[in-house]
């Protein structure tokens, strides 16, 4: 027989993750065994307010297996009329006594990474937000081709205030 306060907690967890009132989207792509370095994951946008501001996060799970402190990411914003706003970006994925940082109570860590802040969508019709890992080990010309250790890539939207 389950124990009261298990599905108090479960109720309780589920409450708490439902009321998240700044919440646009939030999606997740599994990566395979390993995120391939010409591997693409793309997040195609819901039609958005033009009259409200947004904050654009990108989400990393990873598990032990991944190598490094930091994560080089291309992020490409393609607008519809055809504009595409390329960055090269930097997370630091652990501290410097090389604790993962993130949340999670087992072996998998989720961060949720700062992308754009503000940002309104003016433009009608979709938006395509496109990731790409940019790894290099030090003194390496070429990049990783397969990056180990990360599971999952998000990317979530944010109303900047409260709707």
């Amino acid at each position: 027989m389950i124990n009261r306060k298990f599905i108090i907690i479960i109720f309780l967890a589920i409450i708490t993750v439902s009321c998240d009132d700044t919440q646009v989207l939030d999606e997740y792509q599994t990566v395979a065994e390993s995120w391939e370095m010409d591997e693409k994951v793309s997040f195609t946008l819901p039609e958005l307010d033009s009259e409200k501001e947004y904050n654009l996060f990108i989400n990393v799970r990873n598990t032990n297996d991944y190598k490094f402190s930091n994560l080089f990411l291309i992020g490409e914003m393609r607008f519809p009329n055809g504009k595409v706003v390329t960055d090269t970006l930097e997370y630091d994925m652990a501290a410097p006594n090389g604790e993962w940082l993130g949340t999670g109570f087992s072996d998998v860590k989720e961060n949720k990474l700062w992308y754009k802040e503000k940002v309104s969508f003016n433009e009608e019709g979709a938006y395509v937000i496109t990731l790409q890992h940019a790894m290099r080990k030090n003194g390496d010309v070429d990049g990783v081709t397969s990056l180990e250790g990360i599971t999952d890539i998000g990317f979530r939207i944010e109303y900047a205030q409260n709707p």
